[in-house]
């Protein structure tokens, strides 16, 4: 059964190999260089005054792999669903091939547990091979980034991808269960796994854990505008909030005052053009104004990943049981 299963499943194995493979010694090629690049320009930068030019530089080092970092990571799990997942049972269903091995000894719970075990750790190994080398490759860059906390990031980075190519890959297989067909089955699976990430990833996961929330008295900066189409023209006054967090991902962000009224009237964050800097400074003293953070800190990077897997993962148990109940009470 185990043979027969790889016979099946071969094709796409190669596929997967072979890209992986070329994507590997690209980034093996230039990872090195990147790495070298960043330590003699954006390391020293501050001891040559030029941060602002030497970041920018380097950012746009490599940007074709870059993005293509960026999309294999997007699209990788939905992928190992849509041709991984749904037709590994589909196929066989449509063609009937599903009750000839159930007439040659092989039990239905045989024939469905070699199939899923041996396709389902090939998916998630794949995911974890693929982000093991792009969050190696990418480290430089999100050194001088948003921090691995950021959305954009998040979801590219460390365990999360095994998580999310194991439930793509029980989501295909469900989808081809009930479905019977290869196709509608491939979309219904691109559709549910992007419905779930999109709403995970912006309603779920930042309250995986109890936000921090930080208020203090309010920043105020001067800011001199050279030029007359600045925002306040020349000698403007500002004020804002500078939060001092590397990393961390912040979901508010707001100026209230000391009643916690985000109203704040006659009042705004730029005083303008009229103002000394200490009637500025007056009116937010008399206003008692605060700056208000509710964040995700980085240090908890790796808490988020590990109970956004293990999500996922349950998700994935979760279907591969309903695969397994339907096998045996349903499929005929």
């Amino acid at each position: 059964m185990i043979w027969l299963t790889w016979r099946q499943f071969r094709a796409q194995a190669v596929v997967a190999a072979g890209a992986l493979a070329l994507l590997a010694i690209a980034l093996a090629v230039t990872g090195p260089q990147l790495a070298h690049l960043y330590d003699t320009t954006v390391a020293t930068c501050q001891a040559q005054h030029n941060c602002s030019i030497a970041i920018s530089a380097f950012q746009g080092q490599d940007n074709f792999l870059q993005d293509l970092t960026r999309l294999v990571m997007l699209a990788g799990p939905v992928l190992i669903g849509m041709f991984w997942g749904a037709p590994l049972i589909a196929h066989e269903v449509e063609a009937g091939t599903h009750r000839l091995a159930w007439t040659q000894s092989v039990t239905r719970m045989r024939w469905l547990a070699v199939k899923l075990g041996l396709a389902g750790l090939a998916s998630m190994a794949a995911a974890g091979l693929l982000s093991l080398m792009v969050t190696w490759w990418s480290s430089p860059l999100d050194r001088i980034g948003a921090g691995w906390m950021a959305p954009s990031l998040f979801s590219d980075r460390g365990i999360v991808p095994v998580g999310y190519a194991a439930f793509a890959f029980a989501l295909g297989v469900t989808a081809g269960l009930l479905i019977h067909h290869t196709v509608p089955a491939m979309a219904v699976t691109l559709a549910v796994f992007a419905a779930v990430e999109t709403v995970f990833a912006l309603r779920v996961r930042f309250h995986l854990m109890p936000a921090v929330r930080l208020e203090s008295a309010l920043n105020m900066h001067w800011v001199t505008e050279t030029g007359s189409g600045g925002p306040g023209g020349p000698g403007s006054f500002f004020v804002g909030i500078t939060p001092n967090l590397p990393g961390a991902w912040i979901s508010t962000s707001e100026v209230t005052t000391a009643a916690g009224s985000t109203n704040l009237g006659a009042v705004p964050q730029r005083c303008g053009a009229n103002y000394t800097y200490n009637a500025c400074a007056a009116v937010i003293a008399r206003m008692h104004l605060r700056q208000v953070l509710v964040y995700q800190p980085a240090s908890r990077f790796w808490t988020f990943q590990w109970y956004e897997t293990a999500i996922y993962l349950a998700l994935a148990v979760v279907l591969a049981g309903f695969c397994v109940w339907w096998v045996r009470r349903r499929l005929s």
